[in-house]
Formats: C-alpha cells, structure tokens, sequence
C-alpha cells in the first residue's frame, strides 16, 4: 500500500513544508529584511511538527484509519502554523509597511492541500476496502 497516491501527496507535503524550513524567509519588510524569521522556537516547532506527522502518516500505511488521524492533526498544526503567520504579520511594532508577504505564507496552506487530497485517497481505498470485505 506504500505505493498509492497518498503517499505521493504526503511526501510533496513533507516537502513543502522542508522548503518553508529550508529557502523560504516568512515575512519580508520593504528594504528585503526579514521581519518574521523561520528559526523562532513557536515557527521552527510547528513545522518540525508537521514534517514528522507527514512521515509518520508515510510509515503507517497498514493502517488507514491511524493515517487519516495523523493526517488530520497535521492539517490542525498547519493551520495553527498559519494562524501563528497571520498573528505575527498583523502585530508588527510601529508602522511597518509589508511590502512582500513571501511564498511562506502561502506553504502552509498548499500544504493543506496535498493532506486534504492525501484523506480523500485514504477515504477512498478504505471504502474499496469495505465494499471488498461486504462481497465475502
């Protein structure tokens, strides 16, 4: 089972969120300095979080229902991870105008994506599974 769909969006998630680690700065100020930067403890953590519940969900594939459960909570810290984005971008000291937001903004939320369709995949081969099992 290692070899279906999900696992292709699972590990383009875990990728995702690498390159949020990796490349990308969060929030850019209008002279190109970083204003929110991806090595705070809160930003650092939840995408750590995020990677490991990915690769997780990748070694679980016998068991569908733990899959689907691992993928959630990965979509619950993606969001707060995003929530955490937002907070920081609307609080910022004095009248700092941000130009350019970043594509790491945005990651969290392509991130959700792939889990979304990676459930929606793991829904699918469980009813496959069921509708299989009615048959005997």
């Amino acid at each position: 089972m290692i070899q279906r769909i999900q696992t292709i969006y699972l590990i383009v998630s875990a990728l995702i969120m690498g390159a949020l680690f990796m490349w990308f700065p969060i929030i850019l100020g209008e002279d190109g300095t970083v204003i929110i930067d991806r090595r705070e403890p809160l930003v650092l953590g939840l995408i750590f979080i995020s990677i490991a519940l990915a690769i997780i969900s990748i070694l679980s594939f016998k068991k569908r229902q733990t899959q689907f459960v691992i993928n959630r909570l990965n979509i619950i810290s993606n969001f707060v991870l995003l929530g955490v984005f937002v907070y920081r971008s609307l609080t910022l000291s004095g009248e700092t105008l941000v130009s350019e937001k970043g594509i790491g903004v945005l990651l969290p939320i392509i991130s959700i994506v792939f889990l979304v369709l990676a459930n929606k995949a793991i829904k699918k081969d469980e009813d496959l599974v069921k509708s299989v099992d009615r048959l005997r």
